[in-house]
């Protein structure tokens, strides 16, 4: 059997107290959550270079690039500038399935008293987050009437798969019975302040970049 790669850093511990960016796709890329359109021509950008479609829709986390992982290595060398972007003014236009995936996002703040949603973007076939843990917001949800000892903190994954599982349900009642999430995600450890501006800049530049972003594959 072929072995796996891990997507997670090994021995650390993903329940603990960070500020975590998290991408998850649609399973064969599928867009299927609305679509990307231009601002003021109401256009949809769905035309872009050929050749720079995913290569691996059955990994589409393997060797993803600077610009889908702006916190990689030397921030100020992987992020380009608005320039190499080449960023065309557009927004997200999320569909019924899309509205799902957006409201699941902020579901995960109201089911878990220790999360915090910092920024998040549903594109037509993948999501990007940045979800905080802090077990220090537990005893401001409970009114301070229970010790914080008491609400045990989800893992990353723990919580990506509550998101994922709760999505599909709601997708599949809503009409879509083919709708899966690709296999695991994408996720990385913010650890000062530079990368969490340059990862929120990111995703709220995304839809700007949706023409030549990796995820493209139409």
């Amino acid at each position: 059997m072929k072995n796996r790669k891990a997507n997670r850093l090994k021995g650390y511990d993903y329940s603990k107290n960070n500020l975590y960016f998290v991408t998850s796709c649609v399973k064969n890329m599928e867009c299927c959550f609305g679509d990307v359109v231009s601002v003021g021509t109401g256009r949809d950008l769905s035309l872009r270079i050929p050749d720079k479609n995913i290569s691996d829709k059955n990994n589409p986390y393997k060797n993803i690039s600077d610009k889908n992982n702006p916190d990689k290595n030397n921030l100020d060398k992987n992020i380009p500038d608005k320039n190499d972007l080449d960023e065309i003014e557009a927004e997200m236009i999320l569909n019924e399935y899309g509205i799902i995936a957006n409201n699941q996002l902020e579901w995960l703040e109201k089911q878990y008293p220790y999360i915090s949603l910092h920024s998040y973007i549903v594109m037509p076939n993948h999501i990007h987050a940045v979800i905080e843990i802090d077990s220090n917001l537990i005893k401001a949800a409970t009114n301070q009437c229970l010790p914080k000892e008491i609400v045990k903190i989800k893992s990353l994954s723990q919580i990506m798969g509550a998101y994922k599982t709760t999505s599909s349900k709601l997708i599949h009642e809503a009409g879509n019975d083919e709708f899966a999430w690709h296999r695991s995600f994408y996720d990385h450890i913010i650890r000062d302040e530079k990368s969490y501006f340059n990862i929120v800049s990111y995703i709220e530049k995304n839809p700007n970049t949706w023409h030549k972003d990796k995820f493209h594959t139409s």
